[in-house]
């Protein structure tokens, strides 16, 4: 049987509006995929991690106590105490908090990855999931990406978020949609990723 939690990772106001706004898939729409995914978790009894990232008040981004660090209303009128908090400062949820600890207490062998970014704290967390033994599943249409440029080149954001899907599916994690999640869970089944052999030989 799976033991699953439901990871939502910074679903916090900085990714609605500025230089940070998830640009792909439409975050109005991974928004609601990601609500969906709480009224699935919450009917099946998972346990419901809730992190938000946090920079020192004078950062321009994730300070502490500002607008752009809180949750969004929507995420935050559907908390409740059951949920676990965590405050991170770097891309995956385990570095600095103590939710290894968490995960352990409630037996939990497979975290549900939902939220932002792809392109940062969603593969961050799914690489460092890997050596503690967990199982990862990313839903890909309840998680989003930025677009990128820097001096490597630039990359808009569907592609960043197509390609890291497919990274991802190729070792780190299963990756599918919502929908495909809710009737695993249903079911109370994984979901099914690839591996690097299978992705290279396709």
């Amino acid at each position: 049987m799976t033991r699953r939690a439901l990871i939502l990772v910074d679903v916090q106001q900085e990714y609605f509006s500025g230089p940070l706004a998830i640009q792909y898939p439409p975050v109005e729409e991974s928004l609601a995929n990601i609500l969906s995914v709480i009224d699935a978790a919450e009917q099946a009894g998972m346990p419901v991690a809730v992190i938000r990232h946090e920079y020192p008040a004078d950062f321009p981004v994730f300070g502490a106590g500002s607008p752009g660090q809180e949750l969004h209303p929507d995420i935050a009128a559907r908390a409740t105490d059951a949920w676990k908090p965590a405050t991170k400062s770097w891309a995956s949820i385990f570095a600095g908090t103590d939710l290894d600890e968490w995960v352990r207490e409630n037996d939990v062998d497979t975290l549900t990855l939902v939220g932002y970014m792809t392109n940062n704290c969603i593969i961050g967390t799914a690489a460092d999931a890997e050596p503690r033994g967990l199982t990862v599943e990313v839903l890909s249409d309840a998680t989003g990406a930025i677009n990128l440029s820097n001096s490597a080149g630039s990359a808009p954001a569907q592609q960043v978020h197509e390609t890291l899907m497919v990274l991802l599916n190729s070792n780190f994690a299963a990756v599918d949609t919502t929908a495909a999640w809710q009737a695993a869970v249903a079911d109370n089944r994984p979901l099914t990723g690839s591996n690097l052999i299978e992705s290279a030989r396709n």
